[in-house]
């Protein structure tokens, strides 16, 4: 795995290659010179562990939730020892998940409701339907 190309880097960061030139052109991850070749073409860009490991981080980061520019700043911590800021974003993040899924608990249960509505046989049209239809 020393010697990916950006399509190796994609595979193995379990993206796109399209995604792989997004975060390089946001500066999340580095963009190696091309190696080898010559004229217009010039080489192949090769990517190592160090760049998998940092597009693993940065997935794993977006599944917990943090945007992209808070997932530049925690990259930009791992160099530091700043502990405290890390800290600070973490429960930030946390404090927005919760919001979240006390907003998906209650759409869950709205849901819920118009299903048991819907079911109950009455006349008229659905209420799933009719609530999504609201202007």
């Amino acid at each position: 795995m020393s010697s990916l190309t950006i399509a190796g880097l994609a595979r193995e960061g379990d993206v796109g290659v399209e995604t792989v030139r997004y975060y390089q052109r946001r500066g999340l991850l580095d963009t190696p010179d091309r190696r080898g070749g010559s004229g217009l073409a010039g080489g192949i860009r090769r990517y190592g562990v160090d760049d998998v490991r940092r597009l693993r981080f940065i997935r794993s980061a977006q599944a917990a939730g943090f945007t992209l520019e808070q997932i530049s700043e925690l990259l930009a911590l791992d160099a530091t020892d700043d502990r405290a800021r890390a800290r600070e974003l973490a429960r930030a993040q946390i404090a927005a998940l919760d919001v979240r899924i006390e907003e998906l608990e209650r759409a869950r249960a709205s849901l819920r409701e118009l299903a048991r509505e819907c079911g109950s046989g009455s006349v008229g049209p659905c209420p799933i339907l009719t609530a999504f239809d609201r202007s």
